[in-house]
């Protein structure tokens, strides 16, 4: 006997939405509940370090962020950095700031941070690096130089931080190219007496992943800190897994590790992000030689949420990160503090 048209369709939609419930249901991968930490594969690095102006704790790791403001002003800046610090109750170690290559170091906002304890890791975006060795932005690097001098207080500067990056490849040219410049810069900050400054060299973790970092690796007696910016968003890996080459990279180099940019996307759903960060909190505590790790607090114009970093309005994973500021090995200041 035949059922009406109208209980076929019925069915058909109770299926179908079946089937999505189902898809729903289905669990995003997640991280290793073990430490992501390739110890059999790396000779972890014990140090010590010499880490230039900006001294590396003995134990533990700082903690730090970029936190993108609702405007690029004085007042959002501030206003964006206090808002996080304040739900995470506590100041944060570190605070990643972005600056093109003619915008100076020492705003207003750079002053109040300092004023408040913060170190600024500086991300320098140079320009095109054979220009740079011909010497036609000398004076441009000189005004940097000096504001960076100025500011009398040990800062973090990446200078074109993932240079790596293919999209970069017309400016950066090769990886001889880019130290050339770097050394040229280097010495320009020497001349200008900025001593002030810890060098910090930070390629992509896809750029050791593909074997083309370490071409840009300008050498032990021209870096302070080793860097790399590692995220889960395309790829919904352990932390550990997708930085595991620059793990081995750095391993051979006596410098201590800065995370430069650290996220997980939001295209993985709350509990997988929050399952992410804890990994990655126990993947930064087996590794001694990351002495510091910067979260990147943002969602860049334009992407999709597969490029969406920001934990803020996500309660679980927001909570796995606050766990993570509150673990006193990431106070390494307020412990040595407590131990006197």
């Amino acid at each position: 006997m035949r059922r009406p048209l109208a209980a076929l369709l019925t069915v058909l939609m109770l299926g179908l939405a079946g089937c999505s419930a189902d898809r729903r249901a289905e669990p995003l991968p997640t991280p290793s509940p073990d430490r992501t930490v390739l110890s059999d594969a790396i000779a972890i690095n014990p140090g010590p370090f010499d880490s230039g102006p900006f001294v590396a704790p003995a134990t533990g790791a700082y903690v730090g962020a970029w936190i993108k403001p609702q405007e690029l002003t004085h007042d959002g800046r501030v206003e964006a950095v206090d808002g996080l610090e304040e739900t995470l109750g506590r100041r944060l170690d570190i605070l990643n700031t972005y600056r093109r290559f003619g915008e100076m170091v020492g705003t207003e906002s750079d002053r109040e941070f300092l004023a408040q304890g913060a170190t600024l890791m500086i991300s320098w975006a140079t320009g095109d690096n054979r220009s740079i060795v011909a010497g036609r932005d000398d004076r441009l690097i000189r005004r940097q130089a000096r504001a960076i001098r100025d500011v009398k207080r040990p800062v973090l500067l990446r200078m074109r931080w993932e240079m790596d990056r293919p999209n970069l490849r017309e400016q950066m040219v090769s990886g001889p190219d880019y130290i050339a410049a770097w050394k040229h810069i280097r010495a320009i900050f020497a001349a200008e007496h900025a001593t002030n400054v810890s060098w910090v060299w930070c390629p992509t973790a896809e750029g050791f992943q593909r074997g083309d970092a370490p071409a840009f690796y300008p050498g032990d007696d021209q870096v302070d800190w080793t860097c790399v910016d590692v995220y889960a968003g395309n790829q919904f890996e352990p932390i550990g897994a997708l930085m595991g080459p620059f793990l081995r990279f750095a391993a051979e180099h006596p410098k201590p590790i800065v995370v430069g940019e650290f996220g997980v996307a939001k295209a993985w759903g709350s509990a997988g992000r929050a399952a992410w960060l804890r990994d990655a909190a126990r993947t930064f505590k087996a590794n001694p030689q990351i002495k510091a790790v910067v979260y990147f607090e943002s969602d860049p114009a334009g992407n999709g949420p597969n490029q969406q970093f920001q934990l803020t309005g996500d309660r679980a994973a927001f909570k796995a990160f606050a766990a993570l500021t509150r673990d006193r090995y990431f106070n390494p200041r307020t412990a040595r503090a407590g131990s006197r």
